[in-house]
């Protein structure tokens, strides 16, 4: 009865905010800002706004937005019988909104704001909806025996996509787009008058007029040309193009960068601690301009006193300023395998917050004393003045540090012992995190070579280093130890949390685990992070690794932004966010302007208030925006590796089964480039997949692929447009013939 009474306390209100003459429509996101419910907390929401739907007491409009349903001047509004609510109770509590996400197969999934689990909607369940849409589905079946939940679309609220990118076809009167993302599952019909005079083969960008229905495409107008098929860079941006990346910074933007002075003056200084005549260095790529982060170290009997001074960018960029709405907007830089689109102008990345060395700049330092067992015993946060004394690299760093390279070790001697004191502090903390169990999948890097067109001429794992992890060690610790200061002044924070993996998921990955041997945790039992890193190391080497090592890390959930302090489950942190890198991530940014407060003794109860308000909303929206950016940063590279295979079609080289599906197998190159041997190239025999212990059996032969193991393939197909590769497998070739052999 309590609960019924709840249901009907949160209907009436919302009823009644709807009903207020003030109110104007928003949607169910707005809503849950309005009444402060914290992301992860709304599904009560979704679920009250569903049962007044069903009632007739409020509609989304075409917009997506709710509000209330008016009553007839005169007339009482007749309350719904308890026969009503007993019979649609169940049809009530199935309805969820959320955003339809398409496959180039037909069928698509719903994701719903607040819940981690998506609903697989098969291909006759999927209506009218397209990539994007926000949709209203109902659950045919709840998730059970390791499946997820299943639905169907029932009502398209609002299209996604207004532009669609892709290649122009062209047909005697008209012509077709055919979207680069197949997650847009239709062409684009273009009449011959909007076609802006395309040709065939053309990279376009077209803006949708009609959406069709589910028999008929939908229609759009080319309202630019990239260019054409082939040329630079217009394949690498047609894919940023199709995810909505903005390209160009707008001039109202630029034009407050250009206004930006470019060197110090005397009143920059005021208030601020003086650390340039402290040693220090930044070390990063060869390749990197925005250098935002810089390091000391110095040590004191058995006491290392470790500096990161990160950029000062909110001295230059103001909270609501047209900087700080399109930084906001953006998110984080998005690193491409030909260009990068910057968070913020290039006059500020790269210049006046850019740490270059020789140059005075404003820095916000996190000062850290540590003791030998890596503990943090006093810090100090504070507003600096730096002049890095030399601009290093991970290559040279790794060459002085493991001998490599005289000529560079005697080019940085006065250096040097800095360095190695940098290396046994890391060496510490690696130890010690590793003791609380923080989890270390090591997964290189896929790094690719292009040419002066754009192609690319070399693909290869770039595997992390010893300067590379001194590095990572250093920003691990100042953004812990800034996070745990501020959960403790309990002020308004916005904070990296990795949740706790979902149990049902991780004892599927851990029962198969099981069947090779290694002893893990017994059933239900939930699962610490020191558990995994055992795990990982004692499969490290074995020929099931790659794939174990995979399924663990797909069982998990993605690290996201949020204003609770969760704790970090891969790090094993109790307390973590993101502090190093505000030239490029906008929390950082945002905590930046948090902590300056504080150090002025600002953060008054209304800048609490402000900030609360205001941090779910960056919150949320920035780890939207990071989940862009990795998914088009992972499908430029796909692609340009499906390029670099076309031109090594019919080779052959040797890999590791990386994957073992009823379809076929997966096999990853030495290279990195992973391509399917599907079961049909399997021609000497038929096949049967065991999925108890992920392998395809010859019936006759006896022939087997199992998970590691290594295997000779030959190149059949490579296809830019889907970024698939296709291999068949090779039998009894000469050892001269293959590539890719270590």
């Amino acid at each position: 009865m309590k609960k019924n009474a709840q249901v009907k306390k949160r209907k009436k209100m919302l009823y009644e905010i709807m009903c207020c003459k003030e109110y104007t429509p928003m949607r169910a996101k707005e809503l849950a800002v309005l009444l402060q419910i914290p992301a992860g907390k709304r599904e009560e929401l979704h679920k009250t706004l569903d049962m007044l739907l069903e009632e007739g007491k409020i509609s989304i409009n075409k917009r997506g937005r709710y509000e209330a349903v008016r009553k007839e001047s005169g007339k009482k509004e007749k309350e719904p019988s308890r026969e009503y609510e007993k019979k649609n109770k169940a049809k009530r509590e199935f309805y969820l909104t959320g955003t339809f996400v398409g496959n180039a197969k037909g069928f698509g999934f719903v994701e719903v704001e607040g819940e981690d689990e998506d609903i697989f909607i098969p291909e006759e369940h999927t209506g009218d909806a397209l990539h994007k849409d926000t949709v209203q589905v109902r659950i045919l079946r709840e998730e059970r025996d390791g499946r997820r939940r299943e639905g169907a679309v029932v009502k398209v609220l609002e299209h996604g996509m207004k532009e669609v990118v892709g290649t122009y076809e062209k047909s005697d009167s008209f012509g077709f787009l055919v979207p680069d993302n197949r997650k847009f599952s239709k062409d684009i019909f273009i009449p011959m008058e909007h076609s802006m005079g395309a040709v065939s083969g053309d990279k376009v960008v077209a803006a949708i007029r009609s959406y069709g229905s589910r028999s008929r495409n939908p229609e759009g107008k080319v309202k630019e040309i990239l260019g054409h098929l082939g040329e630079k860079g217009v394949d690498v941006m047609s894919v940023a193009r199709s995810y909505d990346l903005p390209m160009e910074f707008p001039e109202k933007v630029l034009n407050q960068a250009e206004r930006i002075r470019e060197t110090l003056n005397e009143g920059d200084y005021y208030g601020r601690m003086d650390l340039r005549d402290w040693t220090m260095v930044t070390i990063d790529g060869e390749d990197a301009k925005d250098l935002d982060d810089a390091v000391s170290i110095t040590k004191e009997g058995e006491f290392y006193h470790l500096g990161v001074h990160i950029a000062d960018v909110s001295n230059y960029v103001q909270y609501n300023s047209a900087l700080d709405r399109e930084a906001l907007k953006r998110g984080t830089s998005v690193y491409l395998v030909d260009r990068v689109i910057p968070m913020l102008p290039k006059k500020l990345s790269n210049g006046i917050c850019s740490l270059n060395a020789g140059e005075d700049r404003l820095a916000l330092s996190c000062l850290m004393d540590i003791d030998k067992k890596g503990n943090v015993i006093g810090h100090k946060i504070a507003e600096t003045v730096i002049h890095v004394d030399r601009r290093m690299t991970y290559t040279n760093v790794k060459k002085i540090l493991l001998h490599e390279d005289e000529e560079v070790t005697g080019e940085y001697a006065e250096l040097a012992p800095m360095f190695f004191l940098m290396q046994e502090l890391s060496g510490i903390l690696r130890k010690k995190r590793g003791k609380r169990g923080a989890i270390d999948f090591d997964f290189p890097e896929s790094k690719i070579k292009l040419d002066e067109n754009g192609r690319p001429t070399e693909i290869y794992p770039y595997e992390q280093n010893v300067a590379t992890e001194i590095i990572e060690d250093f920003m691990l610790l100042a953004n812990e130890t800034v996070a745990e200061e501020y959960y403790f002044r309990e002020i308004p924070f916005v904070y990296r949390t990795h949740d706790n993996p979902d149990p049902e998921k991780m004892e599927a990955v851990l029962s198969m685990i099981r069947g090779t041997g290694i002893k893990v945790k017994k059933a239900k039992q939930e699962i610490h992070p020191k558990e995994v890193q055992r795990i990982l190391d004692e499969i490290e080497g074995m020929d099931c690794e790659p794939f174990f090592s995979r399924l663990l890390l797909r069982s998990m959930k993605q690290a996201k932004y949020t204003t609770d302090c969760s704790g970090h489950f891969g790090l094993a942190a109790r307390y973590y966010c993101h502090f190093t890198s505000p030239i490029r991530r906008y929390p950082d940014l945002q905590i930046h302007r948090i902590i300056k407060e504080t150090i002025h003794g600002r953060m008054t109860q209304d800048k609490k208030k402000h900030y609360g308000d205001l941090l779910d909303a960056v919150a949320n929206q920035s780890s939207t925006l990071e989940r862009r950016a990795e998914e088009v940063e992972r499908e430029t590279v796909k692609m340009k590796k499906a390029e670099y295979m076309e031109s090594h079609l019919g080779e052959i080289f040797e890999g590791t089964i990386s994957g073992v599906m009823e379809w076929g197998f997966y096999v990853e190159l030495s290279n990195t480039v992973e391509g399917l041997v599907h079961v049909n190239t399997l021609t000497d025999d038929y096949y049967i997949f065991d999925r108890e212990h992920y392998s395809l059996t010859g019936e006759t032969t006896k022939r087997q692929y199992i998970m590691g193991q290594k295997v000779k393939v030959r190149v059949e197909n490579a296809d830019i447009v889907t970024k698939a590769v296709d291999f068949s497998p090779v039998i009894g070739e000469s050892e001269e013939m293959v590539r890719g052999k270590d």
